[in-house]
């Protein structure tokens, strides 16, 4: 795992024995996001039913409260980024590696104190694809 400084962002890494299309399949599947996002109880889409660019929704934080969110950035089978009540929130990415998926999340530099949130979340997803 690995943590650098990026465009204005924080970036987590981890790499995880599974194929990008398996990895990015945990991370738009607003179900599984409870599984592996230790401050996410649920989440629902408002209009579409997948993930997309401009996809507006409700994620719900672990003690019930609704907050919206809107997909601000999408490219199918690589990254997502929302904003989450109205603020840039975290992004989420695949990249294929030698030895499987670098999956990786980041967070804007003033939130650089979730980062081991994120941590937790990509170590909860690597249990859930990996072998």
């Amino acid at each position: 795992m690995g943590i650098c400084y990026r465009n204005g962002m924080v970036t987590v890494d981890r790499v995880v024995d599974a194929s990008p299309a398996t990895v990015w399949s945990v991370l738009i599947d607003l179900e599984a996001w409870p599984k592996w996002g230790p401050t996410v109880a649920g989440a629902e889409l408002l209009d579409g039913t997948e993930l997309g660019l401009g996809e507006r929704g409700k994620v719900y934080t672990p003690v019930g409260v609704p907050l919206p969110f809107t997909i601000t950035e999408f490219e199918p089978g690589r990254r997502w980024a929302w904003q989450v009540a109205g603020v840039p929130a975290t992004a989420h990415g695949v990249e294929p590696a030698d030895a499987g998926t670098r999956v990786y999340m980041a967070a804007p530099v003033w939130a650089a104190p979730y980062v081991p949130v994120l941590a937790v979340a990509l170590q909860r997803i690597d249990r859930m694809v990996s072998g």
